[in-house]
Formats: structure tokens, sequence, C-alpha cells
């Protein structure tokens, strides 16, 4: 499934080092820059090395289209847009740029000497050559702007109806509105750049060039009608439309964009979703959005809230309108003053009316159910202008931007899948109804598409052996495989352990039973539970926290001590409100160990699944790779190495001041490459960089990695890591140079902070999985095999990076994961690198299967998530709930996570 909330998009620098932090000043690093400026980049992402070898050929196909590039000493004009109305004030709404921009290049053909444009909607437009005069500045006249602006997320605007501004009070004449427009000449981009994106030198103007030729695409898919998000597009075509309930639609479109590859220069093109609001009359919406069947069930608060922002059209004028509200009484009791003509002397008397009246009487409009309503309100704030709400309709291709309900996502999942074939069908179909050839800027740019997917030869690399207990073998097949009648490879025992149930529905002592029985066939020892705390039925609807902290009253009063391990039974899968607080609870409290399950069908592949869990959490290990117990991994087997996985993962969308929080995972007990702990820091929200991978307090380092490092040197007999790896998630290609100046500084300024005299040597490595490229098996409706890695034709023409499907994909079209090299000092080769990302797939603990990322990836996923159900984010303003106070980055005060206790805190709690 690909939804566009997951994409990077370019981030602000991180926040300047707070007044009284003095930062210390890392040996063998230059660092007399100022360090609120950021400094000039020292680092740029390395080179390809070469190619890798290992495995068998395939030939695939990629969803990349090669474009050819007529060779040219044109120039791309760049020009600032600044749009103003006639008082000299600024345009400040977005949308209506596109039509100003329009209506001047009719009005002023000549004076342009017939020029195309490229405009972007909102401040840049190129053109190729330079336009005729030096100064550019024009009048537009446009009929009726009030009711044909656009949403500010970019939905089409409307037709060209009366402006209702003020039609409550006085009918207006038809509408017009003057805008003064400056085009200011900004740089000059020579189109031959094109050129040298595709031999991989790339340049600033390389960049530029191929952003304007984006640009292109998006200004093509606009003047089509589109809906645009990114470089996404969405036709108003309900055969794209599903419905996944609560009055949202899934839509889907098509992202497209150009890029420099080893082949040259190809278009990208990949199905993509988004959602919408389900377009037609406000009523339905509202009653399918709160799922409700009559309207005097309507919570209006909410209504207002969902509705804020979104456009109508209403009846029967034909106008369209942003709603800004609704109205404080219903409708046939909401009052405004109507002027109206007095007959006899001809002079104008205001009138007090309620909505209703006007409508019916005024208007001989019949409303059937909307007078005990509340009406829309699409007037400025200190103006309203009030319609009854059965005369509105929301216009289609407005975005959802909200979070969706776990039955929504899921059901989105599933309605957008597409089988391999149908998916690449469906492309070619979008290539040739996109006609980008009669695009009068491609073809001027001298720029053509091929009609056929690119070919690309691909590698299958061998699935590793795995190791079980008592030195037995196990051979993945197609990227899965399974321990029957094998034991895991080092079990921990489960004692003084208990079981609490909050209210669910289940046989306790049977699911016991079964789970000591399965335990003790894959080798784990299993005592008997002291005891089942069941909750009281009288605290089911009590608030969370005293659920939580009753079971906990129980726990004391029964234990003879403290337990080491607690089964947790809740009564719903996702969303459980026990959930958070209960982990909290036992990790940051108690340091006791948990599994929570919500036994819907427990058989025994249930068991086995919460066994792995349990034995990783509990410091087992379920299965390790056959070259990590013999030890033989090249370069990280013979010298000390530390893995470290690093995600930051945000609120989701409509939860902006949510912190955003940090994981570090980290891997120990070297020359393992299957155990890792994590640690979890929050910061800012939205900010993608992460804040506190070195954080000195005088001769304290709060920092995440420090931690990771004492814990590596503790479990890894007394060693310190010579090599550190890097795999760094979640960062668009314009963060590159920030992870390796930024974020690598840090982690080395950490290091010199325990240890002035040590050098390890690092490798960073980006995994992205936002990304649109594809590959298809030529000639088979599967997918493509787990193992395949590919590092030629589409990949970057001159930077390190491939892009592997570990997995097996089993429904709809695998995505693989594109890994870019950005910095080698271990000075792996391609074969052992890709060798180690394909086994770092496999030593997952929670599942026998290759998963589709490396596992310390995956872990710092969790671990941030998991720690996130910490803090509770409904009442953020309530400061007093995080114990560690607050930690201030620039005016917002972040709260910090409890810390988790001693005892777990090196286990994988996280599994």
């Amino acid at each position: 499934m690909d939804t566009h909330d997951g994409e990077a998009d370019e981030l602000p620098p991180p926040p300047p080092v707070p007044a009284n932090v003095v930062p210390i000043k890392a040996a063998g690093i230059e660092s007399e820059v100022p360090v609120n400026k950021p400094a000039k980049p020292k680092r740029f992402p390395m080179a390809r090395p070469g190619l890798g070898k290992k495995g068998q050929p395939i030939q695939l196909l990629a969803n990349h289209y090669k474009v050819s590039v007529k060779s040219t000493d044109e120039y791309f004009f760049h020009y600032n847009v600044i749009l103003k109305y006639e008082d000299d004030r600024l345009v400040d709404g977005k949308g209506v740029g596109r039509k100003v921009i329009d209506k001047l290049q009719q009005t002023y053909r000549s004076e342009l000497s017939s020029k195309d444009f490229a405009y972007d909607g909102e401040k840049s437009l190129f053109t190729i050559g330079a336009l005729p005069q030096v100064t550019n500045e024009f009048t537009v006249v446009l009929e009726d702007v009030a009711t044909g602006k656009t949403a500010a997320n970019g939905s089409p605007g409307g037709n060209d109806s009366p402006g209702g501004s003020d039609r409550k009070r006085v009918r207006r004449p038809y509408q017009t509105k003057t805008f003064k427009v400056e085009l200011c000449f900004a740089a000059k981009i020579p189109m031959n750049a094109i050129a040298q994106a595709i031999k991989g030198q790339e340049s600033e103007n390389s960049q530029e060039a191929l952003r304007v030729l984006d640009i292109i695409l998006r200004q093509h898919s606009a003047k089509q009608g589109c809906l645009l998000v990114r470089q996404s597009f969405f036709h108003n075509n309900p055969n794209n439309f599903v419905d996944l309930g609560g009055g949202v639609m899934g839509c889907r479109g098509f992202h497209s964009s150009f890029r420099g590859a080893q082949s040259g220069l190809s278009l990208n093109i990949d199905v993509s979703t988004t959602m919408i609001v389900k377009p037609g009359p406000v009523i339905d919406f509202l009653l399918a959005n709160q799922k409700v069947d009559h309207p005097d069930r309507i919570d209006w608060q909410k209504a207002k809230r969902a509705l804020k922002n979104l456009r109508i059209r209403t009846t029967p004028v034909n106008s369209e309108f942003k709603i800004i509200g609704l109205s404080d009484r219903n409708c046939n009791e909401q009052m405004f003053s109507l002027r109206q003509r007095n007959g006899n002397n001809g002079d104008v008397d205001e009138v007090e009316v309620t909505v209703y009246d006007y409508f019916v009487k005024n208007k001989g409009i019949e409303l059937r159910y909307s007078g005990n309503l509340p009406c829309i309100n699409v007037g400025k704030p200190k103006r309203p202008t009030y319609f009854p709400i059965e005369l509105c309709s929301l216009i289609p291709l407005q975005r959802y931007t909200k979070a969706l309900s776990t039955l929504q996502r899921s059901s989105l999942v599933e309605k957008s899948r597409q089988k391999p074939q149908e998916r690449m069908s469906v492309l070619n179909d979008a290539l040739r109804r996109s006609n980008y050839d009669s695009d009068p800027m491609l073809r001027a740019s001298g720029i053509s598409i091929a009609q056929n997917f690119t070919q690309v030869e691909g590698r299958v690399l061998q699935p590793p052996k795995l190791k079980a207990g008592n030195g037995e073998d196990i051979f993945p097949r197609n990227g899965r495989w399974n321990f029957n009648n094998k034991k895991l490879i080092q079990t921990c025992s489960v004692d003084k352990w208990a079981v609490v149930n909050f209210s669910a529905r289940c046989d306790v002592r049977n699911l016991i039973r079964d789970l000591i029985r399965n335990a003790a066939a894959k080798g784990i020892q299993m005592a008997e539970p002291f005891d089942v705390f069941e909750e009281s039925p009288s605290l089911r609807r009590a608030p969370v926290s005293r659920r939580v902290d009753d079971m906990f009253e129980q726990i004391k009063s029964k234990l003879p001590g403290a337990p080491k391990f607690l089964l947790c039974l809740l009564p719903e899968r996702k969303n459980c409100e026990v959930y958070g607080p209960w982990k909290r609870k036992c990790l940051a409290e108690f340091g006791i160990v948990t599994q929570c399950l919500a036994p819907q069908r427990v058989n025994d592949q249930y068991l086995l699944n919460l066994l792995l869990k349990i034995n990783a959490k509990l410091g087992g290990i379920n299965s390790l790779l056959q070259i990590e117990a013999s030890p033989s991994i090249p370069l990280v087997s013979k010298t000390p190495t530390i893995i470290l996985g690093m995600d930051v993962s945000h609120g989701q969308p409509g939860q902006s001041d949510r912190p955003s929080i940090a994981a570090v995972v980290s891997s120990r007990q070297w020359p393992l490459i299957s155990k890792y702990r994590a640690s979890v820091h929050t910061q800012s929200p939205k900010l993608e960089m992460m804040s506190s991978l070195f954080k000195p307090r005088g001769t304290e380092d709060d920092g995440l990695i420090r931690e990771s490092l004492i814990d590596f040197y503790t479990s890894s007999g007394k060693r310190k890591p010579d090599h550190v790896i890097v795999f760094r998630d979640g960062v668009s290609e314009s963060q590159f140079t920030q992870v390796i100046n930024i974020e690598l500084d840090q982690i080395i300024e950490a290091c010199k902070f325990l240890d002035e005299m040590w050098s390890p040597k690092f490798t960073v490595i980006v995994a992205q999985k936002n990304h649109h490229t594809k590959f298809f098996q030529s000639g088979s409706p599967d997918n493509v095999p787990p193992g395949t890695v590919v590092d030629k034709q589409v990949c970057h023409p001159r930077n390190y990076d491939f892009y592997m499907c570990a997995h097996a994909g089993m429904i709809g079209t695998t995505r693989p994961t594109h890994y870019h090299v950005l910095h080698d000092e271990i000075g792996f080769s391609p074969d052992d690198l890709q060798e180690l990302v394909h086994s770092l797939s496999y030593v997952y603990q929670r599942s026998t299967t290759a998963i589709s990322v490396v596992a310390p990836i995956c872990y710092a996923h969790l671990a941030a998530a998991q720690v996130g159900t910490f803090l509770k984010f409904e009442d953020m303003s309530d400061a007093s709930s995080s114990q560690g106070g607050h930690t201030s980055v620039g005016s917002v005060p972040v709260p910090e996570l409890p810390r988790l206790h001693e005892k777990v805190r090196s286990s994988m709690f996280f599994c």
C-alpha cells in the first residue's frame, strides 16, 4: 500500500544548542564554527565502489520509463512570482495563483511572445529562454474570484458563479477582481544540467533542472483538474474511489517523477493512494462520519471540527464556498439583518429575519429537514453568511488529513492491494492516458518518454543458514522457516510469574496448560504460574490508571515477592487503552518483563509466536545465523562491531503538537548480531534529525549513544567497538548530508566523550521504504523472489545505493527497501555489504520469516511505538505526568519519557 502521509518533506535544520550548554570539542574534528550556524558539510555521500556479483541472475522489469533528452544550449529561466491585490496587499490564499497565471498567459500572449510557463502554483515560474521584457509587471482581471478560490490542499477550483460574501445583505453585481503580478528574474539553469544529472555529475543545477521537469508534470496534471499531493495526482473518477467508512474514501492516483539513473533519465510512475472526504450532501457525510442514523444524533461540536475549511457547493445558485464554521443557533432561530427596499420611498430598511424564513419565504425554497439543525457559515468571522445544511454539498477531491481508524486503515490496505500483473497494466495505462508527449513544455525541453518498463538485471542471494537448539540446522526456503520438531537455540526459564486478566473472555486455565506444553516442546522450562489475577467486574468502566493500579495492588498483596514475568490478557486486540499504562507501570516503575495478548483464536501456532517473543524478552535467542554462531561474518566477526538502528517516529496526522520519538537500538554480546537493546527519547514534534544522540551536561552525557556504547562494552567482554555500523530509517535524499554531518558528528562526539583516544570506523546506511520503485518478473505473475538485489540500471548514476527485497511478498506487489550507503570507513566490498544487509533481515526474533528491512531498524520502530504509548497524549498540557520534567527545545516544552527500570533496560522489551 502506498499512502502519502509517510513521505518525508524537507525539514528545518536542527534547533540551536541551548545557551547554557557548552558544546564539547571533539578531538580531531574542526569545530571552530559557531554552534548555531550549520557548518558547510564536510562529508558527502560516497561514490559507488563497484557492483555486487553474488547470486543467481534474474531478469526484471522496473516501473521506470526511459526518457530521451535532446542536447541543447537553452536555459530554463526561473522567475519569482509576486501576486498582489489592487491595494498592494499580498495574496495569501493558495490556489488562486494558477488561475491568475493562466489568465495572464491568455491576456498577454503577444507581449510574452507566446511563451509557455511551468508554474508550481505558488512562488516559482519557469520558462525556456528569457521573457522579452526585463521588468515583468502585469495587471490581470479575473471574473468572480470569490467563489473560484481553491482549498489550501490544492483541490480544483469551482466554476464561475457570482460571489457570495455578502449575499444575505444585498445582491452584488457580477464580481471581478484585479491582481498585480510581478515576475522577477531569479536564476537561469542550463538545460544541459539534465544530461549532467544522468552522468551522475550532480550539481545544484542538475537537481534544479529535474525539479523544473517535475513541476511541468504537476502542471500538466493540474490542468486536467487533478488533486495534487506532492508528486502525485488524483483524477476525479469514481472508479478510483473506495469507501473506507466514516465519510472517508481512498482515492487511487499516480506518482510520477523524473530520476537520474545509471541507464539515463527515467520517469518513475507508481500507483499511489490518498484519502478524500466523501463528496455529496453535507448531512450524509456527517451521518457517515459519526456513524449515526439520524441528524438528531449528530454531535455538532465534532461536526464543526470535521467540516472546518472543507469546500461546498450550494444550491440552487451553484456557488462554491469554504466552510468557516456552524451557526450558534438552529436554522429556524438564527437571525440576521436583511436589507430590503421600502416600496414607497425607495429607502433601504433593515429587518431581522431567521435564515429559515429567508430561504423559504423570500427565496421560495422548500427546506425539508434542516429547520432545526445548525446552518453552515461560509462568511468572515465578523460577518457570517449562513446556508441551511440541506442546500450544501461537499465538492469532490478534498483531502482528508486526519488519522484513520484501525478499521479504515485495514480496509484501505485490503482494497488498494494489487497483484504485480495488475499493477503493471494499470501503470502502462496511466502513462498512455497522461499523454505527456502532448505537453508543450516537455516537447520544448526536448524530452520524449518511452512506452515500456525498463529492463533491469537483478541477482537472487542465497538465504543464510540458521542454527536451532541441539546443534540442528534450519534451511529457510522462500524467505521462511519453522521450528517443527526443533528447539530454540538459547532458552530462558520462566519462573516466578503470574497471569493478569483485564476482563478478557477466555478460558485462562486451558491457555496456561497449552502454553506450558508448547514451551516444553521448544526447550523452555515454564513453571506453573503463582496465580491468575482477575479484574474485578466493577472496575471495567473505571479510568485506566485506576484499573492498572488496582491490578498491581492485588499482585503486591498476594505474591511472595516481585514477579519476573507477567502474562497480561487484554480484552480487545488493537488500541486497548490499558496497554500503554500497563507497559509503563511494568517497564518503567517495577522493571518486570511483560507479554500482552488478546486471546481471540488461540492455537499452537499462535502460542509458538507468543513464546518466540517471551523467550527473546527474557534474554533467550530463538535462532542464530550460522555465520554468526561460527563466527564468520566478513569484517564483523573479527573486529568488535556494534550495529545501530535509528528511527524517529512522528505523531499521526492531526496530532501536530505530539512530540516525536527517537529510538536507537544497538547490538550487544558481540560477536552476536541477533541481540539488541533500545534507548528512546522524545524530541520536538516533526523534527526528523535526531537531537539527543549526544547531550553533554557538565561531565555527564545524557545522549542515546552513550548508553548503547557502555552496554556493548559490558556485554561484549569489556571490548569497545572498533566498527560502528549505523542503519538510519526514514530520511529523504535532501537530508542525507545532514545525517553524515550532523548526526554522525554527534555519534563521534559521544565516543570521544567516553574516551578521547578512541577512533572507531563508521559505516552509515539509510534505508528507505517510502519510494516508488517496484520490480516485476518478466513473464511471471509472481512477486520477485526473496533475496533479490538490484544495484544497476535504475540505481543512482554515481552514489552508492541498491534495492533489496529480502522478504517473500505474499500479498499485493512487493515494495523493495532502498538502501543508500552514505559513508563507509570500514571498507566492505559491495557483495559483503549486501550479504550483511540480507542476513540482518533473518535475525528478527519475532517471526520465522525474513523481513523487508534490517532487524535493527524494525526494532527501533517497535521500541519508539511501545515507549510512545507511555505518554498520555490527550493531556499534553498536564506536565506533571512526565516524571522527568521537561526539556525545552525552542519555546515548546517537550515532555520527557520515564526511564526504563534498570532490570529491563538492556532487555529486548520491544520484541
